[in-house]
């Protein structure tokens, strides 16, 4: 099975180790990462994902990133919002993605403990859900 993986920059350094994370869960679950996308932040995951998901070759997909805790509401509300685009792209091209973002609201000393559980479960998702 193929999947492709949708990674936000903002915060690279540590989305670089949840990828490589992802691309170990994956191997371990006979998964091969054959696209990985980069884009600038988790509000543009959803078009990436569109994207990727039109190809017929990629039978699943993961997001990976990062919302931090901020001083105002803008966190919880972009979280919402990619969430709810991400269970619409689901329905829509009827293959399965993982949500592997971190937050909103993490704060930085949460960060490190989360990359490779969430990374790790978000790919167990999409591999449970293609049984």
């Amino acid at each position: 099975m193929n999947l492709g993986i949708v990674c936000g920059s903002f915060h690279r350094e540590e989305v670089e180790e949840m990828l490589e994370f992802a691309k170990d869960e994956a191997a371990s679950k006979n998964w091969e990462v054959v696209d990985v996308s980069w884009v600038p932040g988790s509000m543009e995951a959803p078009l990436a994902l569109d994207r990727m998901l039109q190809e017929e070759e990629i039978h699943g997909a993961v997001v990976l990133g990062i919302i931090e805790r901020g001083e105002t509401d803008h966190g919880l509300v972009m979280g919402q919002s990619v969430t709810g685009a991400v269970i619409e792209l689901q329905i829509k091209h009827n293959k399965p993605i993982g949500l592997g973002i971190i937050g909103p609201g993490a704060k930085p000393e949460h960060i490190g403990p989360r990359l490779e559980p969430h990374a790790r479960a978000a790919v167990g998702a999409v591999a449970a859900m293609s049984e």
